[in-house]
């Protein structure tokens, strides 16, 4: 049986309801809106994410992946601006081919994701489309008053650092389309994985509140999310391509010849948190990093200049024009 065969509030009510227990301004999602209050003493932090069938994930990935997709590019959302998650609102545009069968596995994924960061769903819409799936999530999460991270702060001197390792999911999504990495399956499974269910770095973007002067996720490749920094800060940064954090599949990969630097330097969706601080916080990063398990990595500098440069082992800068992913 499909959705289609359902009414809408059939639909909401069997699968998307039980979601929304234990929040009150949720309504039971019986009612055209929601409501939520910000804790006393902090500010809101509103984002929105949109995934498409075909752009951001493969129509026949397993349907809690999908969901856990949807939610966790929010949630990371969340972590680079030091938030909390509350809660979230989700449009699903639902093709045919869904069935119950579907439905119920993709609500699986968001539950235990719900569970995992803390977070409620408080409403949204479900329609039906003749075009691909498409899942589009507001999140909302709390932040102490005055506290949000942005992109816009760093300076000339400070350090800049991204946690967890890059290019993994750009590797991933090659595993899937079949390029031969020449890998072991432990590395390809891992490399997938990073790809389709995304690890928000929620303890680390609330542990940098008070010594992040800029922030931001590696939605869309390191070297391009960098240049957003760069370019609302007005200041230059340079990379250490030596000191690139990689995992164990991503240098093996590399030292393979099989791919280059500049591939795993402008892919996009690792969902690692990049930053910019003073050189004076370099022991407290540290310790935050002991102390949440996360590997964070001194990568480069801030420098003047508008620009982002890369420079390789033996100095020299590494070719990165086409600096990430882009929609249009």
């Amino acid at each position: 049986m499909t959705p289609r065969r359902h009414g809408e509030f059939e639909l909401i009510a069997k699968y998307f309801a039980p979601l929304a227990r234990g929040e009150p301004g949720a309504f039971g999602l019986t009612d055209d809106a929601a409501m939520t209050t910000p804790k006393p003493g902090h500010d809101t932090v509103v984002t929105t994410d949109t995934i498409v069938a075909g752009v951001h994930f493969f129509p026949d990935d397993p349907p809690a992946t999908i969901a856990q997709k949807a939610l966790r590019v929010n949630v990371s959302d969340l972590a680079a601006k030091g938030a909390v998650p509350r809660a979230y609102v989700l449009a699903a545009a639902l093709p045919a081919p869904v069935d119950e069968e579907w439905l119920g596995a993709f609500v699986a994924g968001l539950k235990r994701d719900q569970k995992r960061f803390g977070i409620a769903l408080v409403g949204g819409d479900t329609v039906a489309t003749p075009g691909p799936l498409t899942l589009s999530i507001t999140a909302f999460g709390d932040v102490p008053r005055g506290k949000m991270l942005r992109r816009a702060g760093a300076r000339a001197g400070d350090d800049v650092w991204v946690s967890g390792t890059i290019g993994d999911a750009g590797l991933g999504l090659q595993v899937l389309k079949g390029r031969d990495l020449q890998l072991s399956e432990r590395h390809k499974d891992a490399l997938v994985a990073r790809y389709r269910v995304p690890e928000p770095r929620l303890a680390v973007g609330c542990g940098i509140r008070s010594l992040a002067r800029a922030c931001l996720d590696v939605s869309d490749g390191l070297v391009a999310d960098l240049r957003h920094i760069a370019e609302v800060s007005r200041v230059g940064i340079r990379i250490e391509a030596s000191l690139v954090p990689l995992s164990p599949g991503g240098a093996t990969a590399l030292a393979g010849g099989r791919v280059s630097l500049t591939e795993l330097l402008t892919a996009g969706d690792d969902y690692e948190l990049a930053f910019a601080a003073a050189p004076s916080a370099r022991k407290r990063i540290a310790d935050l990093a002991g102390r949440t398990k996360v590997r964070v990595t001194r990568i480069g500098s801030v420098v003047s200049g508008r620009n982002v440069v890369v420079r390789s082992a033996d100095g020299a800068p590494l070719p990165v024009d086409r600096g990430g992913f882009t929609h249009f």
